[in-house]
């Protein structure tokens, strides 16, 4: 891991976190781009490269805690009203329960399939498939989501499916914003309502991602040697590209749709999936 490589990996991680299209698969085919061109084999696998992913995904956690901050206390002073009041009726105490649900449903399904999560890093081919598969996804729900009347709050049926496909979205190529802004508009969410509560709930996982990892999988002395230099600045670009992209992102939906980055995802998924059956 080098400077230039993790500047370059922290921007593609900044903008392909909060856009549908995957960031863990463009992470996975920027770190496999690189060592095709420096002839390093792919099958090569690193600690540091599994830990510098973790900390850019904390850089994007750290511009979702900003952008939404306003949301967040919202959410965090309702819950705790409701729970001294014994009212649930509030929409942002509600919110806050949903999200706790869907952080639990996405840990039961995501710890089963981490194991197999992590070697897909090192399987280009089957990420590019399922980034393809993400596509189809994006576009069908745009297509379902014109025969539903749109609403504009999570209820607990339409939060336990967004959880739970945040949980299958620990495979590479699965986009985690993809799959649950997706489900929310197959449960009739308009765009915005769906992104949001798509972002809100991706700060419990992140951030236990991001502190449980290092506690249970880093070894110190290891640890010790990796590029720092390197791994705090692309943290520091995923968290300044990361903030920009949800600015613009939440712009772009209120007024367009999701099919382009559907159509993005085939293509670079089966584009990808080719070049490394090729190369790899």
């Amino acid at each position: 891991m080098n400077l230039i490589q993790a500047i370059l990996m922290g921007i593609v991680q900044g903008l392909s976190e909060f856009l549908p299209i995957s960031s863990s698969a463009h992470l996975v085919f920027t770190s496999n781009f690189y060592k095709v061109f420096k002839g390093i084999e792919i099958v090569q696998t690193s600690n540091e490269e599994v830990f510098f992913d973790i900390m850019v995904h904390l850089g994007t956690l750290i511009a979702v805690l900003i952008f939404f901050r306003k949301d967040i206390i919202k959410i965090i002073k309702a819950m705790i009203n409701a729970i001294k009041t014994k009212n649930w009726d509030n929409s942002e105490a509600k919110i806050g329960l949903f999200i706790i649900i869907g952080t639990f449903l996405t840990i039961c399904l995501a710890l089963p399939i981490n194991e197999i999560a992590e070697k897909l890093v090192y399987s280009p081919v089957i990420v590019g498939i399922l980034l393809f598969i993400t596509g189809f996804t994006l576009l069908y729900s745009e297509y379902k989501s014109k025969k539903i009347t749109e609403k504009k709050e999570v209820n607990l049926k339409s939060s336990i499916f967004i959880g739970l496909a945040q949980g299958l979205a620990a495979l590479p190529g699965f986009s985690r914003s993809g799959w649950t802004i997706a489900t929310g508009l197959f449960f009739g969410l308009d765009r915005v309502t769906a992104a949001r509560y798509s972002f809100l709930l991706s700060i419990p996982i992140i951030l236990g991602a991001s502190m449980v990892y290092p506690l249970i999988k880093i070894d110190i002395a290891e640890a010790v040697q990796y590029n720092w230099n390197a791994i705090i600045a692309g943290t520091i670009v995923s968290g300044v590209v990361g903030y920009l992209c949800i600015k613009y992102f939440m712009k772009f939906i209120s007024k367009f749709s999701l099919a382009i980055f559907g159509y993005y995802c085939l293509i670079i998924g089966i584009g990808t999936a080719i070049f490394f059956s090729v190369y790899g």
